[in-house]
């Protein structure tokens, strides 16, 4: 299979599969690239997710065209962003259609209420699994533990967070 089909279906299938979000992803998408097919090391998918956290837009959608990119180039980069979108886009089209009919029904709250916690597991997983690459040194671990402090007791900006960790990066290493 040419590798810009298989860069498809293999975002096709993240896309489809996962539930909560680009964090969500981040595991199907680490066993998918790194696992499964070898397209990237670890540390490149780790500077990938950087990047795709500091890029507007998605971390999804903007770790496929990355990803893409890195595989195939420009072609690769669209064709895994449709790949990853695509399934959304279908389902959100068919919940629309039936929610709006059904949004009264105890079933589907049921059905959502089933979701969540999965959801939970599965954007825990990613921040374990990011955690385990990221934490090189006791530097690494004090800048988590300061911005984590600043961004969720001090109401720190995410942006301003991104821009300090960077700037403490630049001191520190």
């Amino acid at each position: 299979m040419g590798i810009l089909l298989e860069l498809f279906i293999t975002f096709f299938k993240i896309g489809a599969f996962s539930f909560g979000g680009g964090y969500a992803m981040l595991p199907l998408i680490e066993e998918e690239v790194i696992g499964h097919h070898g397209w990237i090391s670890s540390t490149e998918f780790i500077d990938i997710i950087a990047v795709s956290e500091m890029t507007p837009g998605p971390i999804a959608i903007n770790s496929a065209t990355f990803l893409g990119y890195r595989v195939a180039g420009v072609l690769g980069s669209a064709l895994a962003t449709l790949g990853v979108v695509l399934p959304s886009f279908i389902v959100m089209s068919l919940i629309f259609h039936f929610v709006t009919r059904f949004k009264n029904s105890k079933y589907v709250g049921w059905i959502f209420d089933g979701i969540r916690p999965v959801v939970l597991g599965l954007i825990a997983s990613a921040a374990v699994s990011v955690a385990g690459s990221t934490f090189i040194d006791i530097k690494a671990v004090l800048i988590a533990i300061l911005l984590f402090y600043l961004v969720t007791f001090k109401k720190l900006n995410p942006i301003m967070a991104i821009v300090l960790a960077a700037g403490l990066g630049i001191l520190l290493y």
